[in-house]
């Protein structure tokens, strides 16, 4: 398989699309159905392989796994006792699917039992009674797979720079989508529910913790071609409004979430550069916007082969990671601070607003150099700075305000009312 991202046309296998969407909804009920409730649905999930997509054992009889094997188009089925069953993938009915399935779920000496309802699409047929014939393009699912591929690829690396809890990368059968979650650690407000065709007590369960989540969708759902996503929940105030990259991305207001179409990344000269800016951007705003705990949650990408440097809390004010010097720039208006890690550079900008009091508005901390407490230590040179030119400090910034706010020694040089 080519490392080159292969062109998505949703709207021309937009019928095959459905009826593999409706297929994997077959499969992902008989998951549900024989497996413990796992936190936000995960133990529903499909996973992208190199073949295709794998439910990973199912706890049924012997113990099953379905693979929907996407390069030769067949669904194959093996259990504990070394027994295999396998159908063609191909022009079909729903209905006939759910018959071919339920077959081979016996022949492995599983219990075929599971709802018979589909979940999250329009106008929803029980599959035993789906008798429309529906069409199966080969090549487009094969693209669809190599698609997927190198989405879980770059998902994965991004899954690298975050210590808090995430989930894997995985496909959700209910929406289509592959996504990546990750969580602030605190619990969120409870969700309205209302997704069609999805019990509520499922979507509340789904979003009880702080989220910044992404994901790639085929299309569908709102828009008619091939798209990543990045929402947060709660969406934090200033969320919709921020700046995220590539300049492809924008903001939907009708599905409130940032979209940025596949094609910007399928075209771009480094397409898993692209789709990273994305994902790192958006989970900036989230979690700055959010005032996650940045610091105890980010941490610098993973590296083949490396052990990552651990940051256990030690005694001393410098970070036991980072010892570079933090520089400064200062004129009559405005200044920033900035350290230089391993040729990266972060920087923190403030501006003067009249005698004594200066105010911080941003700071930028590559994902290179995340959970190496680069952004404490601007922080800290700017309270330092302050207090011996006896400056009060405005705090704009949501990370520089959050930093301030974790530490109680700081905060006697904020401006006070």
């Amino acid at each position: 398989m080519s490392n080159k991202w292969p062109h998505l046309d949703y709207l021309g296998w937009r019928e095959t699309c459905s009826a593999l969407h409706l297929y994997l909804q077959i499969a992902g009920k008989y998951r549900l159905a024989h497996t413990p409730w796992l936190n936000h649905s995960w133990n529903a999930t499909f996973y992208v392989t190199p073949l295709g997509l794998t439910s990973s054992p199912i706890p049924d009889g012997p113990g099953i796994e379905i693979l929907f094997d996407l390069r030769d188009h067949m669904v194959v089925g093996t259990c504990g006792n070394g027994r295999k069953a396998s159908f063609a993938l191909g022009p079909s009915t729903v209905a006939a699917f759910h018959a071919n399935f339920v077959q081979l779920i016996s022949e492995l000496g599983g219990t075929p039992t599971f709802n018979g309802n589909p979940n999250e699409v329009p106008n929803p047929v029980p599959f035993t009674e789906d008798h429309r014939d529906r069409p199966y393009d080969r090549e487009a699912v094969q693209r669809f797979h190599h698609a997927t591929v190198a989405v879980d690829r770059v998902f994965n690396r991004f899954r690298t720079s975050f210590l808090g809890k995430s989930s894997p990368v995985h496909l959700f059968w209910g929406s289509f989508d592959l996504a990546v979650t990750r969580f602030s650690g605190r619990r969120a407000p409870l969700h309205p529910g209302g997704i069609p065709s999805l019990p509520n007590d499922v979507a509340q369960e789904a979003y009880d913790r702080e989220v910044s989540s992404a994901g790639f969708w085929p299309g569908g759902g709102g828009i008619d071609y091939p798209a990543f996503y990045a929402y947060a929940y709660p969406a934090p105030t200033g969320f919709r409004g921020a700046s995220v990259r590539p300049e492809d991305a924008f903001w939907h207001e009708g599905l409130s979430e940032f979209i940025l179409p596949y094609d910007a990344v399928q075209s771009a000269a480094n397409p898993d550069a692209a789709l990273m800016e994305f994902l790192v951007s958006t989970y900036d705003a989230a979690a700055d916007l959010g005032r996650w705990d940045r610091d105890l949650l980010d941490c610098m990408p993973g590296r083949r082969g490396e052990v990552r440097p651990h940051d256990a809390e030690q005694p001393g004010p410098a970070s036991p990671l980072t010892v570079e010097k933090v520089e400064r720039e200062d004129t009559a208006s405005k200044g920033r601070y900035r350290m230089l890690v391993d040729g990266v550079e972060a920087e923190m900008t403030y501006s003067r607003a009249g005698e004594g009091l200066i105010i911080i508005d941003h700071t930028e901390v590559p994902a290179a150099l995340r959970g190496r407490k680069v952004g404490e230590r601007l922080v800290r040179q700017a309270v330092e700075d302050a207090r011996r030119e006896g400056v009060a400090i405005i705090p704009l910034c949501p990370f520089a305000k959050a930093q301030i706010g974790r530490h109680l020694e700081w905060q006697d040089v904020l401006r006070r009312s």
